[in-house]
C-alpha cells in the first residue's frame, strides 16, 4: 500500500490495483480486517462493479475514477456528504456546467448521470465504506445503447483521474467534518430533484426538498407530504 497524502487524511494508505472485481468489495476486506480510517482503495478497471439495487456499474479501462474510501465512525449523513464532495469535485473539472446532486447521492452533470456512489457498512462496528465511480475520460461512444442520452461524462484526459482524485478525497474530507446543517444546505442548492415529478416502489408525487434528517420530502396529491429515507428514486419524463 503506498499513500498520496499524509498520515491523517482520506486515501493514506492507498491500495491500487490494475483489475479488481469491485474496489468495495476490497475495501470493506480490509475494513474487516482493522485497516485504519482512510483507506483507498482504487482501480484502474472493475470487472464486477456494482451500484445501487443490484445493478452493475462498468466503465472502460483506464477511463473512470474508480475508488472506495474508509469511514470509521461514520457520520449520520455520510451518503450525502459523499454526493456533495463528488458534486465539488466535477465543478473544478468542468467549470461553468451544471452539476447537481439526484438524492441521495447520484451526481448529475448537465442533467446526466456523471457519478454513481454506493456506500455499505457495518453500523454495529462503525465503519462504511463510500464506493464512488466517476468518468472522467469515458467518450460518449463508450456508453452502451441503453444509456444514450442518460449518462455523462467529463471528457477529460485519462491523465486527469488522479487530480480529480486528489480533489475529491479533499472535499470528501471537508464535507466530513461540516456540521450537518451547513451540508444539508449544500445538498439543498444542488437539489436536483426539487419541484420535479418523480416515482418510486411505493408511489408517485413531486419532491418538496430535504428535511432535517437528510430525508426526501415528496408531496402526493390527496395524502399529503411524505418522507423517504431510502431508495431509488426515478424523475417522471
Amino acid at each position: 500500500m503506498t499513500g498520496p497524502g499524509g498520515p491523517r487524511g482520506l486515501g493514506h494508505p492507498r491500495l491500487h490495483l490494475r483489475v479488481a472485481t469491485s474496489t468495495n468489495e476490497r475495501a470493506r476486506l480490509l475494513a474487516a480486517g482493522g485497516a485504519p480510517h482512510g483507506t483507498l482503495v482504487s482501480a484502474a478497471e472493475q470487472t464486477a462493479g456494482r451500484g445501487r439495487q443490484g445493478r452493475t456499474w462498468t466503465a472502460p479501462a483506464g477511463r473512470s475514477l474508480l475508488c472506495s474510501v474508509l469511514v470509521r465512525d461514520p457520520p449520520r449523513l455520510l451518503p450525502l456528504a459523499a454526493g456533495v464532495a463528488v458534486a465539488d469535485a466535477v465543478e473544478e473539472a468542468v467549470p461553468a456546467r451544471s452539476v447537481q446532486v439526484k438524492w441521495p447521492n447520484d451526481v448529475l452533470l448537465d442533467a446526466g448521470k456523471v457519478a454513481g456512489i454506493l456506500v455499505e457498512g457495518r453500523p454495529q462496528e462503525r465503519w462504511a465504506v463510500v464506493g464512488i465511480g466517476l468518468n472522467v475520460a469515458v467518450a460518449q461512444t463508450d456508453f452502451p445503447p441503453e444509456l444514450a442520452g442518460r449518462a455523462a461524462t467529463l471528457g477529460l484526459a485519462p491523465e486527469r483521474i488522479e487530480p480529480t482524485l486528489r480533489v475529491l478525497l479533499a472535499r470528501l474530507e471537508h464535507w466530513l467534518a461540516a456540521d450537518p446543517e451547513t451540508l444539508l444546505a449544500e445538498v439543498r442548492a444542488r437539489d436536483a430533484l426539487l419541484g420535479q415529478p418523480v416515482r418510486w416502489a411505493g408511489g408517485e408525487g413531486r419532491a418538496d426538498g430535504i428535511d432535517g434528517e437528510g430525508r426526501l420530502v415528496v408531496i402526493i396529491p390527496d395524502r399529503g407530504r411524505v418522507t423517504l429515507d431510502a431508495g431509488e428514486v426515478h424523475l417522471v419524463r
